[in-house]
């Protein structure tokens, strides 16, 4: 996989493949500077944002499309409407899907340590680590790459420093080096070492690069395949826009957009991505209809989670969303203040959330 022409790649129908079985039986002319992660410092995190951006012209690449794949694989990646009739979205087996999804989350060796920067990390900070995760949110833009692919990104930079020590200027390195890897597992048109190399400013060569990337998926075991908060948005989303005759676009917007801004937080990795992905629709509902309960009976039995298990996570991503907490890191929000998304991240939430509602 180091050598992108000659490697045996993973993809994500052989991955789902497998996973349904265990369950069953261009580049621009114009170069922005850019800055390494090195020279962060905790002082100056807002003025480093601004510089850790991609080029802003758009490239030539072709835009990735998703692979529109049938049957019971595409349910175990997205979960799927558990009321579908549509046999070959898995709507026989959405149940026991889901079963499986939850059990995958939880083993240890896909999961990250929650509390890896304090015991394994003595040179990185959550701020360097969320600066870092809303730069690859406009690395995500700037080569139009699938959400899934930031959301695997995320975890597989997670995994590493909860096994690996990384000084702070090889941090933008693992960045880079784990989205080429989720990149190749999720997309058609993955981009080349190179772009990864441009995209730092050629801060890092194409030979470290390949070095990092090896060490991440040996540190994975080749693990990587893994659901993610996404993978269970979908069936989700489909229940909790059923009491909804309206701002079902708005709500599914906002949905994706919370969801993304829990990556950027350090302390959202101490939750399982299925409790991630409830709080997410949570606190959606509430901030598109804040006089109604959030939750109801059917999101409880659809998710597994109780209102009272979505405090904490809610209370984070309320944060988040306030901006009381990251509120220097802009790259998300400015993505989701485009009308495509319906300007949702300009919603604010009420400021508080009564406690009746968990």
């Amino acid at each position: 996989m180091a050598e992108q022409n000659n490697c045996v790649r993973v993809t994500r129908s052989m991955a789902k493949k497998r996973a349904v079985e265990a369950m069953t039986a261009e580049h621009i002319q114009q170069r922005k500077k850019r800055v390494a992660l090195s020279e962060i410092n905790e002082s100056t995190s807002a003025d480093l944002n601004r510089d850790l951006k991609p080029r802003n012209s758009k490239p030539t690449r072709a835009n990735r499309k998703t692979i529109n794949e049938k049957g019971a694989a595409k349910a175990v990646e997205d979960g799927v409407d558990s009321k579908s009739d549509d046999a070959q979205m898995g709507g026989a087996y959405a149940s026991d899907i889901y079963a499986y999804l939850r059990q995958l989350e939880a083993r240890e060796r896909r999961r990250p340590l929650d509390d890896y920067l304090e015991k394994v990390q003595s040179d990185v900070s959550a701020n360097m680590r969320g600066i870092l995760v809303d730069w690859l949110v406009e690395v995500v833009e700037e080569y139009k790459l699938l959400p899934e692919t930031l959301y695997l990104s995320v975890n597989y930079i997670d995994r590493f420093l909860s096994v690996s020590h990384v000084s702070r200027h090889k941090l933008q390195l693992l960045g880079v080096s784990a989205m080429l890897i989720a990149s190749k597992y999720e997309e058609i048109s993955p981009p080349h070492v190179d772009d990864f190399c441009y995209i730092t400013d050629n801060t890092f060569n194409k030979k470290e690069v390949v070095k990092m990337e090896q060490d991440v998926l040996k540190s994975l075991k080749f693990e990587l395949g893994t659901p993610t908060i996404r993978s269970f948005l979908r069936k989700f989303i489909s229940i909790a826009q059923d009491d909804w005759k309206a701002h079902k676009l708005e709500l599914e917007s906002l949905v994706y957009y919370l969801a993304e801004l829990s990556l950027l937080d350090y302390y959202c990795v101490r939750f399982l991505p299925s409790l991630v992905a409830a709080s997410v629709i949570f606190l959606s509902r509430f901030t598109l209809k804040p006089n109604i309960h959030p939750w109801n009976q059917e999101l409880q039995n659809c998710t597994g989670y109780k209102s009272s298990d979505l405090k904490e996570c809610v209370s984070i991503l309320h944060d988040l969303q306030l901006s009381r907490r990251g509120g220097s890191l802009v790259a998300l929000r400015d993505k989701y203040k485009q009308p495509r998304f319906k300007s949702v991240s300009a919603l604010l939430s009420p400021q508080n959330i009564p406690d009746s509602y968990f």
